[in-house]
């Protein structure tokens, strides 16, 4: 079959919907969707009795409501279609209150106090907006998670009061000038980059395993200096790995597109054709959860933690953000006549101030354990948070706060909203690889997100900030008695104001940190030092405007992921822990023992032992090294056991005490792999792991 015969053939999607619901209850249901009304019974019964028809022709025998806890993975329930029918025999069926509704255990999640052991019920709702599809015979209800009490359990909720929010701001401003759009949608394309390492060297790994990054690894003689990889000739295994990864997520109506090898050994890319950013979050946990099932059946284990080696670059996931309206046009996007440009310069000016104001959220919304090892670490943005426009768009900014006429070679004179402003194409400035935040032509690049990460988050923070500027532009500009000259003033204004968050040159350099603090601008190296500021007053009161999180629901975000970074790091002591007292402790004293013979056979024939005694004094020596390690991480690690519910205490405590513990025995440990042989060391090397045939 054809790629377009194939794509979105297990998704309950338009197509199929105009050809199999009846006309009244097809044009019933895109009314409801379209106008977020919530479902009716009966129209609801409709659908369901049609879905199920339509998914056991597919093979399916289950449903389950599809949701995103804050695990930041996806759960599932499955429950047959069957029904007694009273002589023996089943019948399939499924109703409507199935479909819209469903109740599962709200207090196994993580719900940082939101839901007791005993306040255990919770419910899904499904999402109209997504697609209902199939998946390993199962048909999958893309559904919203919430508490007893109505309070957000998951991502998905958030996401979709996000898009609300900015759909109800943007509007306001569309409708000053005079737009004929009647809805805005904010887009999304995930850029997923991934590791492929053979299944067999994991197995033998228990730091990958158990944390799915190495905690220990000495540097091998090559890594990624060679610069060979990055866009290199794909592996056949890895190519028949991705034909098959393709072929998967185009039936699940996945619109991924592109595929190419990264710069790190084994490291690899895929991007998608942007979507709704509900759709889109949908379309990347199922990217990331059908990567790591194919994966399995090419003998191969796909890596999404963001720092899984040493010595190579890590792992991060693009969010390309645009918003949309229901005319096709995109508002990121510079037009052809003066009022296309004031736009277009409104809505930039928009995200200019919402970054600039709100800096602490867009690190919160990338903050993890595994996350910090990657930030800052010249190959992924700083944690410090800029934007970056290129010297083009910059130079038009600057001409306006200056009251000048902006030049350009080959290109018109500007003045905001009289003049025609450049055609900027999407390749008319450089890219900032080292930008957290970069404007790349009709779109913002979102750089600093780790590769494991739901997009939901910081797509709902971008949402809800940018909307927040939208309204406070909109309260400024219905009161105007004269509207460009309104718009022009509010633009010089607004740039004038927060034009420090711009930044075009290099993130990576020790120059830009001490820039970036002379500007004023925020700079949270990890996790811990990020977390409290969710919760800080403004940030509060943001949320609450635009009904996108109650206080409530914030602090328990807070905790919970206090107490993810917490166990992250505990799991990853304890696996430290292990390895060394049962395996490299053993193996190093296996090969000081063979030396220690050798030295003795090779000193009775009365000949010198040198090179042996001195192997064995410099193994002892980093063994007692290691060892001293191994104690102090060992008591450190049991103060964390006994304080582990103490939140932002005991995670600054991992940051200040544990972590650095583990850099201690683990440097000892690299060392003595460099220098026994083979036959000793009890674990693929990092030579093994990345450059297997």
């Amino acid at each position: 079959m054809s790629v377009p015969e194939i794509f979105g053939c297990d998704v309950f999607n338009e197509a199929v919907m105009s050809e199999r619901l009846p006309a009244d209850v097809y044009a019933s249901l895109k009314k409801t969707i379209e106008e977020g009304k919530h479902l009716d019974l009966s129209l609801a019964n409709s659908v369901a009795a049609v879905m199920k028809d339509w998914a056991v022709e597919k093979g399916a025998t289950h449903y389950t409501h599809w949701f995103q806890p804050m695990t930041g993975i996806t759960a599932e329930k499955h429950d047959g279609f069957i029904s007694p029918s009273g002589d023996g025999h089943v019948i399939m069926e499924f109703s409507g209150k199935e479909l819209i509704k469903g109740e599962t255990d709200a207090s196994s999640f993580p719900s940082g106090g939101l839901r007791a052991t005993f306040e255990a019920r919770g419910y899904t709702a499904w999402d109209p907006t997504s697609f209902v599809f199939i998946k390993n015979n199962i048909m999958c209800i893309p559904t919203a998670f919430c508490s007893y009490n109505g309070e957000a359990l998951d991502k998905r909720t958030p996401l979709l009061r996000s898009m609300e929010a900015i759909n109800k701001s943007a509007m306001r401003v569309l409708k000053i000038l005079g737009s004929d759009a009647t809805h805005v949608t904010p887009n999304v394309g995930a850029e997923q980059e991934y590791f492929l390492i053979d299944r067999e060297m994991y197995s033998k790994r228990k730091d990958l395993i158990y944390t799915a990054r190495s905690l220990y690894g000495a540097k091998p003689p090559k890594t990624q200096e060679l610069d060979d990889h990055y866009f290199g000739t794909i592996k056949t295994r890895v190519s028949a790995y991705m034909d098959d990864l393709d072929e998967q997520l185009w039936k699940l109506g996945v619109l991924a597109k592109t595929k190419h090898n990264e710069v790190a050994p084994c490291q690899h890319e895929l991007a998608p054709i942007f979507t709704a950013a509900n759709v889109a979050t949908d379309h990347n946990q199922l990217t990331m959860e059908v990567m790591k099932r194919t994966a399995r059946r090419h003998g191969f284990k796909c890596l999404l933690t963001e720092k899984p080696f040493e010595y190579v670059n890590g792992s991060g996931k693009h969010v390309n953000w645009s918003l949309s309206t229901n005319t096709g046009e995109n508002l990121l996007k510079p037009g052809k006549t003066p009022l296309e440009n004031a736009q277009f310069l409104l809505f930039l000016s928009a995200v200019i101030k919402g970054v600039n104001k709100y800096q602490d959220l867009l690190r919160v919304s990338v903050a993890s354990a595994n996350n910090d090892h990657r930030l800052g670490a010249s190959e992924a943005p700083p944690a410090i948070i800029s934007i970056f426009l290129g010297d083009e768009l910059t130079a038009v900014l600057n001409s306006i706060v200056k009251d000048e006429e902006y030049h350009s070679a080959g290109k018109q004179n500007m003045e905001v909203g009289v003049d025609i402003l450049p055609n900027f194409a999407k390749d008319t400035t450089d890219r900032n690889r080292t930008s957290p935040f970069a404007f790349t032509g009709n779109k913002f690049e979102f750089r600093s997100p780790g590769s494991k990460l739901s997009v939901a988050g910081p797509t709902t923070f971008i949402n809800t900030i940018v909307a927040d500027v939208l309204d406070e532009f909109a309260d400024e500009l219905e009161g105007a008695k004269e509207l460009r000259p309104a718009i022009y003033k509010l633009i010089k204004k607004t740039i004038e104001e927060n034009g420090e968050i711009i930044f075009n040159g290099d993130g990576y350099s020790q120059g830009w940190v001490e820039e970036a603090k002379r500007r004023g601008l925020k700079n949270y190296p990890t996790t811990p030092d990020a977390l409290p500021h969710f919760g800080d007053k403004k940030n509060i009161e943001l949320f609450a405007r635009h009904n996108v999180y109650s206080e409530t629901e914030i602090r328990s975000r807070i905790e919970i992921l206090f107490e993810e970074y917490i166990k992250t790091i505990k799991i990853e002591a304890r696996t430290m822990l292990d390895m060394a007292n049962k395996d490299i402790f053993p193996a190093v004293s296996e090969c000081v023992r063979d030396y220690a013979k050798t030295a003795k056979l090779v000193s009775d024939c009365g000949m010198s032992a040198e090179f042996e005694m001195h192997m064995v004094k410099k193994l002892t020596e980093l063994t007692s090294k290691m060892h001293k390690a191994y104690e102090k991480l060992e008591k450190v690690t049991e103060h964390l056991e006994k304080h582990i519910n103490e939140g932002e205490a005991i995670a600054i405590y991992c940051k200040d005490t544990v972590i650095p513990a583990m850099k201690k025995l683990r440097a000892p440990a690299d060392e003595i792999e460099s220098l026994v042989g083979k036959k000793y060391w009890p674990y693929p090397t990092y030579g093994e792991l990345l450059f297997y045939v």
